[in-house]
């Protein structure tokens, strides 16, 4: 993520709603929200009366977190996983598809079971994540506009473009760049990668972790997921 634009061009979905319906009908209190980037939806999850704490291992983005106007408390830490403090939680949620980023089956497994220790006991885990079988990277590669944006400090219009390179291994790599709209002169240049596993993966990797009740929502609607849809919300509970 890219924090100078990401608030700007991710704007308030059907996603954010449903990660807050899913938590009010979880009735919970304490949550973490891991990987919570500059804290756009961390902020409406205080608003509703949650009691947070924030985790994200990209220090510019907490930064960009605190410095927003806030309704309520929330614990801000630039780290990672390992930074959960054990059995503190009655939820953990991973949102806008953090569950991506983990690369490779060790760190992932790793995050699986630093939650499950996070957790108190009737604790839910819930995140997002994309269909590989879906295959959405066809559709972003077919767009060959930019995304555009404000320099907030200047007011200076920008452009956001994205150059895709594909897969390797499940990874799928891409470049963000940012781009000054008047000049085309380049003050961000950033790799992405993705990882893309299976349902079927994901479901095991809960399971082997100690997760039970394991629910599978898709496309942001309280339905079973199918092979179809192209997001898969996951709901498991230790």
């Amino acid at each position: 993520m890219i924090p100078l634009v990401y608030d700007q061009v991710n704007g308030w979905g059907k996603d954010d709603e449903f990660f807050l319906e899913l938590l009010k009908k979880s009735n919970v209190k304490t949550i973490a929200d891991l990987g919570c980037g500059t804290g756009r939806l961390t902020t409406h999850f205080a608003q509703a009366g949650y009691q947070i704490t924030a985790i994200d291992p990209n220090e510019e983005a907490i930064e960009y977190a605190r410095n927003k106007a806030c309704p309520g408390e929330v614990m801000w830490i630039v780290g990672d996983s390992t930074n959960l403090q054990s059995n503190a939680f009655e939820a953990i949620v991973m949102t806008a598809n953090v569950a991506q980023v983990f690369l490779t089956e060790d760190s992932w497994i790793n995050v699986v079971n630093d939650v499950y220790r996070a957790l108190k006991p009737g604790g839910h885990f819930i995140f997002d994540t994309r269909n590989p079988l879906a295959k959405v990277w066809e559709q972003w590669e077919k767009d060959m506009t930019p995304d555009h944006a404000i320099d907030l400090v200047n007011g200076e219009p920008l452009e956001i473009w994205t150059q895709y390179e594909g897969f390797v291994d499940d990874v799928f790599t891409f470049f963000e760049m940012v781009k000054k709209a008047r000049t085309g002169e380049v003050i961000i240049h950033e790799k992405m990668q993705l990882k893309f596993r299976t349902q079927e993966t994901i479901y095991q990797s809960l399971k082997n972790a100690g997760f039970s009740q394991i629910q599978v929502y898709g496309d942001w609607e309280f339905k079973q997921a199918t092979s179809k849809t192209n997001s898969f919300i996951f709901h498991s509970i230790k």
